[in-house]
């Protein structure tokens, strides 16, 4: 730790701590000619501004959950940038955004038609490129852009405007309308049918992978993402209907239920693959259902007596996990601390435990949606219950942040509920956890180069130096402080880097006063370069 005072050209080296670790500042650079090692003790971080946490919130688009609404290009747009200022505002860092909620897609020349949920019509151009603008604004506000696929759902159900079970509804150029041996209907005969591709078609797996990677490559999305919905969750009384299928190709099976997992292994492990063949550094996660098996069932299971998801999906999460196929997981723990049932109490330490061992992330899905929502039971009108999960998390090391269910529900606020966990948890800014084990370059710190003070605040100039830098992270410490815990408190906010000089505003500076800024720069994976030469403010 430093106390930092007066600023004075010298040639001596000087620790200045950024954060999480100590760098050396280079000589020749101005640095504080009394910064001499102190004996103050060691400041102990602060578990509610953690410098590396997770936050982001899924944005829905199916049935236009969360967006877009119906209106023309620009209603739209300005709808997307109200959730992208939100999360800014509320100091999230990624947005999951739906790109393939039903077989569709919001891009062009896609391997599926053009979703109904821009135009209102199932294939028709809608006269942009939706995805290009929804990632060029995450980026923008320096927010990671994990886009969202649902893998095998084609259809929601029937309605005017859903297609259901029928076929003929789709587009004509829908894969499924000349592949009608790769759906699957189901339930049977219920109000609730939709149309499914089939995953045990080894045709089926590889199309739903390449519509995928049709997106990771002609975009520079940070992450793709999987949600709960694998093979369908069982209807009362109905078996999928693959009998014919898995006596096709389920050879050396003893029975359909590992058959079926296995599809979804080689689902999983082979679009990982495939991603990182074509871009190493994209991320690839999952959300499934929070339990994977339940202690009754399985000895390695958690203590709970819920839907398990290794039945039910036939999503062997845990295995995924152990098996480093993907690089994070974001268990759906929707229930209450206390419910007999499923704890969430139980739960996040049973997946924390999971965690060991791997390089795999835990985010936790947190039901912001059940806030306040008519028949749920009484812990979910305490405007605190979300907080609570938070707070509790912090005893769990593996756990490296939260997703929230879902964008309008967060921005509604029901009963102050955002407002409370995002003043709890969200009131420093964070980076994104680092994943070491994806590709990082050499970086060079960057350099203050100008420092203006108006009524706005304080304008910092920073400048590229060297390295394949995307963003840069700002600190601030009063003059005459001691900095260097591990923790955001003297994070101010990141930054997207916009050419060889990129411009931050330190709204925040209160009149008069001087402050000691430095910054650092991070690449597309946050990784974090040595910190500039501190600067002095005017």
């Amino acid at each position: 730790m430093l106390k930092l005072s007066t600023m004075k050209a010298t040639r001596r080296n000087v620790l200045l701590a950024a954060g999480s670790a100590a760098f050396v500042v280079p000589l020749g650079f101005s640095a504080p000619v009394s910064a001499e090692p102190t004996t103050a003790p060691e400041c102990e971080p602060n578990p509610f501004t953690p410098k590396r946490q997770f936050r982001a919130m899924w944005i829905a688009t199916v049935q236009r959950l969360d967006w877009p609404s119906p209106g023309d290009i620009e209603t739209m747009k300005a709808e997307y940038l109200q959730c992208l200022e939100y999360a800014v505002a509320a100091k999230m860092n990624a947005v999951i955004v739906q790109v393939r909620p039903t077989a569709d897609s919001f891009w062009p020349g896609a391997l599926e038609p053009w979703s109904r949920y821009l135009s209102g019509t199932a294939g028709q151009d809608p006269g942009w490129d939706p995805l290009a603008f929804l990632l060029s604004e995450a980026h923008a506000r320096n927010l990671e852009f994990h886009a969202w696929f649902n893998p095998y759902r084609i259809s929601m159900p029937a309605s005017a405007t859903e297609a259901g079970v029928d076929l003929t509804k789709l587009p004509a150029d829908h894969p499924v309308r000349n592949h009608p041996e790769w759906t699957v209907p189901y339930p049977v005969a219920a109000a609730g049918a939709r149309l499914y591709y089939n995953p045990g078609i080894p045709a089926v797996r590889e199309f739903v992978q390449n519509a995928v990677l049709d997106a990771v490559q002609k975009y520079d999305i940070d992450g793709v993402h999987f949600d709960d919905y694998f093979y369908p969750y069982p209807a009362a009384g109905q078996d999928f209907g693959d009998a014919t299928t898995f006596a096709e190709h389920g050879a050396g099976w003893a029975n359909k239920a590992d058959w079926r997992r296995n599809n979804i292994d080689l689902l999983i492990k082979e679009m990982n693959e495939k991603i990182k063949a074509v871009k190493p550094w994209v991320k690839f996660g999952v959300s499934p259902f929070g339990i994977w098996r339940n202690v009754g069932s399985d000895p390695l299971g958690s203590e709970t007596n819920g839907t398990q998801s290794y039945d039910a999906n036939f999503a062997d999460t845990r295995k995924w996990v152990k098996e480093q196929w993907i690089d994070y997981i974001v268990p759906q723990i929707y229930w209450h601390i206390g419910l007999a049932v499923a704890d969430y109490a139980k739960l996040v330490p049973w997946w924390n435990d999971v965690m060991e061992g791997t390089r795999v992330h835990l985010y936790i899905g947190q039901a912001n949606y059940k806030v306040a929502l008519a028949g749920q039971p009484a812990a979910w009108f305490d405007p605190a219950e979300i907080s609570k999960h938070l707070t509790f998390n912090q005893a769990y090391p593996n756990v490296d942040g939260d997703i929230h269910f879902r964008a309008k529900i967060v921005m509604a606020d029901p009963i102050g509920s955002s407002t409370q966990f995002i003043a709890d948890h969200y009131s420093r800014p964070a980076l994104v956890p680092r994943m070491p084990h994806l590709p990082a370059g050499p970086m060079l710190f960057p350099v203050i180069v100008k420092d203006t003070r108006d009524a706005s605040g304080v304008t910092l100039t920073i400048r590229h130096i060297w390295g394949d830098i995307k963003s840069y992270a700002i600190y601030r410490v009063d003059q005459d402080s001691e900095i260097g815990c591990d923790d955001a408190r003297n994070l101010l906010g990141t930054v997207r880097r916009s050419g060889k000089e990129t411009t931050f505003v330190d709204t925040t500076a209160e009149a008069g006063k001087r402050y000691l800024y430095v910054a650092t720069a991070l690449d597309r994976l946050w990784n974090e370069s040595p910190p500039s030469p501190p600067r002095l403010s005017s």
